[in-house]
């Protein structure tokens, strides 16, 4: 989905449409798609196995929390608690679920909240100061997972959110409180996915990865409560608790480093999550002395290790192996004039490297062979990056062309018009685009 901008559109006559000859920009339009089939083409900011693999991985992380020093000990009270309230199974699942909604509601609306700001985020993440800001405070919550201070709220909230009630109410109450009573643990790392979820800008988004992470949280402890007798075979508290607490940090960082991106040369970028990656598998591997009282975990930590320092591996080594992109020309009047008289096609993209679904199509869409190869010989391609704002030609370009968001792919075939039913407002897979630009070179044959 494309992030709002927040632009107003200032070329326009009486009627309301953009003034496209005082914007001076081609006057003749394509036909416009209707708002059902441009729906239909938008398959939002995270679709298919991107949006599978996200929400499992946010589940697991879910679950990795109950692992952490604050609620790890909450779990035999949670239990004990749903078995003195429950006289049979029915009723203890009642209860259990119950938990888990009010766990849910808590989370869920703070993602539908942190995603409605998505706009504004949008365009506040132009500047460098507010990325430096948020990567800043990432930085500053992952070192309190590391240990270096604790996340304290007030006294007061904390004993409303400790306060026992009875019965069905109880149960609803404790799973909506969770989250302040066990903030030193789970705030830096709910604080940090809530920036994230923010950017998104999809109101969806927000409520399914907090209600994700609210199920993975969440389902140990019903488990754990359908199955009370077996809490005694829960491994014991110890060092490997404070272990998992420093993974959730590293998570922090790698998020850090995600943010900081736009300010930084390709390479760079690449490199510093490379090195974050890196880092977190040698330190979680090998140079953390955590022990724990259960056999597992001496295999735990090594093979969480192997995998960070592999994701370090994979992420440099697709860098340096990729093929050449797209070559890119800047906006000018001149270039359209001249790809109208040689009849050739051209496209124009609005993008940004703080948006997500821009960098999808720079790393893979705008890479793919076929795509790179269709536009050396058959199409004028254009780039225009909005990743800093204040640019006065890209705030006339983008009221001229009525960009809502990035990002934003427009399609204007030979004669000068454009194909709106081609207009692209999200991440596109290559064999998809190909099938568009096809589109648009049947358009100048006919």
């Amino acid at each position: 989905m494309a992030v709002s901008l927040g632009y107003r559109n200032v070329y326009r006559d009486p009627k309301g449409f953009p003034d496209w000859q005082a914007a001076g920009l081609p006057v003749e339009t394509g036909p416009v798609a209707s708002p059902s089939a441009q729906a239909a083409d938008d398959p939002g900011p995270l679709s298919g196995w991107t949006m599978v693999w996200t929400l499992l991985g946010i589940f697991l992380g879910g679950m990795a929390l109950n692992l952490t020093p604050c609620v790890y000990p909450l779990i035999p009270i949670t239990v004990s608690y749903f078995g003195g309230r429950s006289g049979h199974s029915g009723s203890l699942v009642g209860h259990g679920i119950l938990y888990m909604v009010g766990l849910a509601l808590t989370n869920s609306a703070l993602g539908v909240v942190a995603a409605l700001t998505g706009g504004m985020m949008g365009a506040m993440l132009q500047s460098p100061v507010v990325l430096i800001g948020i990567s800043s405070l990432l930085v500053i919550f992952a070192t309190s997972l590391f240990g270096f201070w604790e996340l304290r709220l007030p006294m007061a909230l904390t004993r409303v959110a400790s306060k026992s009630h009875a019965g069905y109410f109880g149960t609803f109450f404790m799973g909506l409180t969770l989250g302040v009573v066990a903030a030193p643990c789970l705030g830096p790392f709910v604080l940090g996915l809530l920036t994230w979820v923010a950017g998104m800008g999809s109101a969806w988004i927000g409520f399914a990865v907090f209600f994700t992470l609210s199920l993975g949280l969440g389902l140990p402890l019903f488990v754990l409560a359908m199955f009370s007798g077996r809490i005694e075979k829960l491994p014991r508290s110890g060092e490997w608790m404070i272990w998992v607490r420093k993974l959730m940090g590293w998570v922090l960082l790698g998020m850090a480093a995600y943010f900081i991106r736009p300010l930084l040369s390709e390479s760079a970028s690449i490199l510093t999550l490379s090195a974050v990656a890196l880092a977190a598998g040698i330190h979680l591997g090998w140079i953390d002395k955590a022990t724990a009282g259960f056999a597992a975990f001496k295999y735990i930590k090594p093979a969480i290790g192997v995998l960070a320092i592999t994701v370090a591996i994979v992420l440099s080594g697709s860098w340096l192996l990729r093929g050449p992109g797209v070559t890119w020309e800047q906006y000018s009047q001149t270039l359209l004039d001249e790809a109208k008289a040689a009849g050739k096609p051209v496209i124009i993209d609005f993008s940004a490297t703080w948006c997500a679904p821009c960098r999808e199509l720079d790393e893979k869409t705008f890479r793919d062979p076929a795509v790179v190869r269709m536009t050396q010989d058959d199409f004028i391609m254009i780039k225009v990056d909005l990743t800093r704002g204040g640019n006065a030609e890209h705030e006339r370009l983008i009221s001229a062309y009525e960009v809502k968001g990035v990002p934003t792919v427009i399609f204007i075939d030979a004669q000068g018009r454009e194909r709106r039913d081609l207009r692209l407002v999200d991440y596109l897979p290559p064999d998809a685009f190909v099938q568009r630009m096809e589109n648009l070179k049947k358009t100048n044959e006919e």
